[in-house]
């Protein structure tokens, strides 16, 4: 990690020092006051980090100076507390450097949640399943709102398709690691010769986009009805109020059939509709800072195989990481997941530390 040096916390007291004065002053009309507020609430604890690592570095300094003199019964208090300050210091430094890391502008956000079975036919849907309770437990106990937008069940159970609103301060990040394949291996319940099968889902995580990041024009799209189809009581057999969006320019598809209105259910398909826009725009804003991503834990690419659940050896590994843990019950269950999240967004920060500038 690169030392933060003293001409950067400079730059940082400056700037929070300005601000603090463009608050103060009154003379801010609507907007501007919006966004100086905004920088200011952004900057205000890197500023306070950064005060912190100035008045550690100074505590430092002046211990060695003692150290170094002549009076020995003030060399002896310094010693005492050189190890305390270097300690405390290390740790200021660290926790500065992670502030100053570059934020994904989405990391506060609430999130889409897609699970498509892939290969393993109903293997693959059940365990689509499993991965859907997983991330909705994982979510209520972070104290998230999970909401079902559209559900394609599998006949013996789990989904062949499943989408879910999950809203709450963060959750993009972290879940956004979580994009990719992910394999099961385990002996069907419908397996006879009981042979381990190997099957797989596919998990998408799209930021929940702001109105000011994506415009969509009713002229662009194409919106059909239908008659819904499959469980859910008598009423999806009574009225068209399935709805299908087309985005004519991309060929973007989006279903919805979950909810009992018409209306509901196409205010549900753009919302969809809008996430996968706003991760297509971000997907290629990243594809331009490709050098800048490959310090990143995975690239989010669907089709990359992330992770693997063993279920005969009780353990899932993350193959980004090299990370295996042997608590398959509790990550699949949703407490367990924390430990594995965490350890990807610790790997991630500190390849970015590696490269942060000072």
């Amino acid at each position: 990690m690169t030392t933060i040096t003293p001409q950067r916390i400079a730059q940082i007291e400056a700037r929070f020092a300005e601000l603090q004065a463009m608050m103060a002053s009154g003379e801010l009309d609507g907007d501007k006051f919006v966004a100086v507020s905004k920088e200011y609430a952004e900057i205000e604890p890197v500023a306070e980090a950064a005060a912190a690592v100035q008045n550690l570095r100074a505590e430092q300094e002046g211990l060695e100076e003692m150290l170094a003199g002549d009076d020995a019964e003030m060399k002896a208090m310094a010693a005492d507390e050189v190890d305390s300050v270097k300690k405390a210091l290390a740790e200021a430094e660290l926790a500065l450097a992670l502030k100053l890391l570059p934020r994904d502008s989405a990391d506060d956000r609430s999130a889409m949640l897609e699970i498509r079975a892939g290969t393993g036919g109903d293997e693959a849907a059940l365990f689509a399943g499993d991965l859907y309770r997983m991330y909705t437990r994982y979510a209520e106990l972070q104290g998230w709102k999970v909401e079902l937008i559209s559900a394609n069940a599998s006949e013996v159970g789990g989904f062949k398709e499943v989408v879910a609103n999950i809203a709450g301060k963060g959750v993009f990040a972290k879940f956004k690691f979580e994009s990719g394949v992910h394999r099961v291996q385990r002996v069907p319940e419908t397996e006879s010769g009981g042979r381990i099968h190997t099957s797989a889902a596919t998990v998408a995580i799209l930021p929940e986009p702001e109105e000011v990041d994506i415009q969509i024009r009713t002229e662009d799209l194409r919106i059909d009805t239908y008659r819904a189809s499959g469980a859910g009581g008598q009423h999806v057999n009574k009225t068209d109020s399935a709805i299908r969006i087309t985005h004519l320019p991309t060929g973007l598809v989006v279903q919805c059939q979950d909810g009992k209105s018409q209306h509901k259910n196409k205010a549900q398909a753009m919302k969809v509709l809008g996430a996968r826009l706003y991760e297509q725009e971000r997907a290629s804003v990243a594809s331009e800072e490709a050098d800048a991503r490959k310090a990143m834990v995975g690239s989010g690419d669907r089709s990359e195989r992330i992770r693997t659940y063993n279920y005969p050896q009780g353990r899932v590994t993350d193959h980004r990481i090299n990370l295996t843990l042997h608590k398959l019950p509790e990550i699949i269950e949703g407490g367990g997941l924390a430990d594995m999240i965490d350890a990807l967004i610790a790997e991630d920060e500190a390849s970015r530390l590696a490269n942060l500038d000072g």
